[in-house]
């Protein structure tokens, strides 16, 4: 028999690694998102103080 320990951890380190970069991935689409609302309710909320 072959001993598979080693293929079987850099599956998992493969896995890791991938999973690693779609999640960085996608917070920085939701961090942008995020920056963009925030910019928006500010200046809505200036608009609105300058108003009153």
């Amino acid at each position: 028999m072959c001993d598979e320990n080693g293929a079987t951890a850099i599956e998992y380190g493969l896995i890791a690694a991938l999973i690693a970069v779609a999640s960085i991935t996608a917070m920085k689409g939701l961090g942008n998102q995020l920056k963009t609302t925030f910019n928006t309710t500010s200046s809505q909320m200036s608009a609105a103080n300058a108003a009153a």
